[in-house]
């Protein structure tokens, strides 16, 4: 039995049974799964030492116009395996809302339907650069964009760019594209099932009264959460006071994920020492403008804390927050404009 060694640490594999999904409403059959978890000291049970199968793909697109209203394809291949890199360049007004899908599986509908800013966690068209973490990144103003994003496909995969409708003439696009057939995906010390798939789920501005509800994500199957968006924009910060609750396996009471959304996104006392960029979370923008309105983005990853259901899923967000009849801040919430982008596997 092989071990496998990750910076300089001995590591092994533990094989955990996948619990059989729910029959979904369609009637169809959903096979069962399992995940691989990683932990210290122990050998690896059969696994294959065998790297001959993986091959690195890719492209690079340099200078190449995207025209209004058309959506130009930026990189197909046919096989198996997940991409690990994409990088975005270019400076025209209204760059940062031009969209990127990505296509798995010769579906005509993307998994991944982002805007570039929003889906490497920037909100309200942020310049501040540059910074960068493992995962999402910006260097320059306003593009230098990239991502890590594993996202994995059994058949083929398409990426395509298209600018925003608020863009009416050609502008040049410059990408970066890679992947590895054959690569396993891990999310942290957890090797996912092959039958896993990225998924993107998005509400785009979206208005909500003081202390209502939105469910931000939602998956019927078995799965991980593995990234959080959020924007908020109202007339003071007492959104932040909401806490951000994960309803697991059909269970009516949540999993509370946070005392607060500051400290969700790691942050504490309404972010009170301004932008910062971690592995594991980030804020990417906060302000109060000359209006009164406070607007934040952040973005939040879960891999070394991985938030895992087999019968599916719910993540709800609160316009502020009360408990016992006290609402809690400085002022009582106010309507707020929110949008977020909520990334989660599905196996």
């Amino acid at each position: 039995m092989r071990k496998l060694t990750r910076a300089g640490f001995v590591k092994s594999l533990i094989v955990v049974p996948g619990a059989r999904l729910l029959a979904p409403s369609n009637g169809h059959r959903q096979d069962t799964a399992s995940v691989t978890a990683l932990s210290e000291g122990e050998e690896i049970p059969g696994s294959n030492s065998s790297t001959d199968s993986l091959r690195t793909f890719g492209t690079a697109g340099k200078e190449e116009l995207l025209h209004p209203g058309e959506e130009l394809s930026l990189f197909s291949h046919q096989g198996e395996g997940c991409l690990t890199h994409m990088w975005f360049g270019g400076d025209w007004p209204g760059y940062e809302a031009t969209r990127v899908r990505v296509y798995v599986d010769q579906e005509t509908t993307p998994s991944i339907d982002m805007q570039l800013f929003a889906g490497h966690g920037i909100g309200w068209n942020d310049e501040s650069a540059p910074w960068g973490s493992e995962r999402v990144g910006k260097t320059g103003q306003p593009s230098g964009l990239y991502n890590t994003h594993r996202i994995p496909f059994a058949k083929s995969i398409r990426v395509t760019g298209q600018l925003a409708r608020t863009v009416v003439t050609p502008q040049p696009f410059w990408w970066i594209v890679r992947g590895v057939e054959n690569l396993s995906v891990w999310l942290g010390h957890v090797q996912l099932p092959k039958s896993a798939r990225l998924k993107l789920q998005v509400h785009e501005n979206v208005m909500l009264d003081p202390l209502q509800m939105l469910e931000i994500g939602r998956s019927p199957a078995a799965g991980a959460l593995y990234q959080v968006m959020l924007t908020v924009r109202s007339r003071n910060f007492s959104y932040l006071e909401a806490m951000l609750r994960a309803h697991i396996d059909g269970s009516t009471e949540p999993v509370m994920l946070s005392s607060g959304t500051e400290d969700y996104f790691l942050g504490t006392y309404y972010f009170n020492r301004g932008l910062y960029h971690l592995p594991l979370a980030g804020l990417t923008h906060k302000s109060q403008d000359p209006e009164g309105n406070c607007s934040f983005s952040a973005y939040r990853f879960h891999e070394e804390d991985p938030i895992l259901f087999h019968r599916g899923f719910r993540l709800l967000w609160r316009n502020g927050e009360e408990k016992d009849g006290k609402v809690y801040g400085p002022a009582p919430p106010q309507s707020s404009q929110v949008t977020s982008y909520v990334w989660i596997y599905e196996w």
